[in-house]
């Protein structure tokens, strides 16, 4: 049994008989009352974000969860098929599972996370960044360069992104994956 000051992202807690992932949490004090703790916490069971405020002190039923690593084979329909990188088992797995899943790349390795007792599978982890090829992308305006104005650029894997003018067809850049965001410019 955990408590509240056991909270951390990534934490998986049982809550109404469904298994929820903590993604994001602050500690707050009111007057004189005991403190609370807001929760912004996705269901690894239907995808649905809710936000729960715990009290203080509150117990917790802390979920054991297993990473194993997986590597990303291709789509397929409505779902993305992965290869254990162990046992070289391959698993279907939706795509509402995986976040951003659109700036997935053939062979990008993800951490899958399993129930420890169930051996269920909760959800899979985008790598916190990934380095893409732009495809196509509209050439910047000479002369336009005073502000951070940001273009349309589509990358390797048919997701959109927005760039900054300097950008051109054939550079690598990096991707937050949480976001979606530009971050730089690699060199190749």
């Amino acid at each position: 049994m955990a408590t509240t000051a056991d909270i951390r992202n990534g934490l998986c807690i049982e809550l109404n008989n469904d298994i929820l992932k903590v993604i994001d949490f602050s500690k707050f004090q009111v007057g004189r009352g005991s403190g609370k703790v807001w929760t912004k916490l996705k269901s690894t069971t239907t995808g649905k974000v809710i936000e729960h405020t715990f009290q203080s002190g509150h117990n917790i039923t802390e979920v054991r969860v297993e990473r194993r690593t997986f590597q990303y084979l291709y789509p397929e329909d409505d779902a993305y098929m992965l290869m254990n990188q162990e046992s070289f088992e391959q698993i279907s797995v939706p795509t509402d599972m995986i976040d951003n899943g659109k700036f997935l790349k053939e062979g990008e390795t993800v951490d899958a996370l399993y129930h420890g007792q169930k051996d269920v599978l909760l959800s899979v982890e985008m790598p916190p960044t990934v380095v893409l090829e732009i495809t196509y992308t509209e050439p910047g305006v000479r002369g336009d360069t005073a502000t951070n104005t940001l273009k349309p650029a589509t990358v390797e894997t048919g997701a959109e992104v927005r760039v900054p003018l300097f950008c051109e067809i054939g550079d690598l850049i990096k991707i937050d994956t949480a976001t979606g965001a530009y971050m730089e410019r690699v060199k190749k």
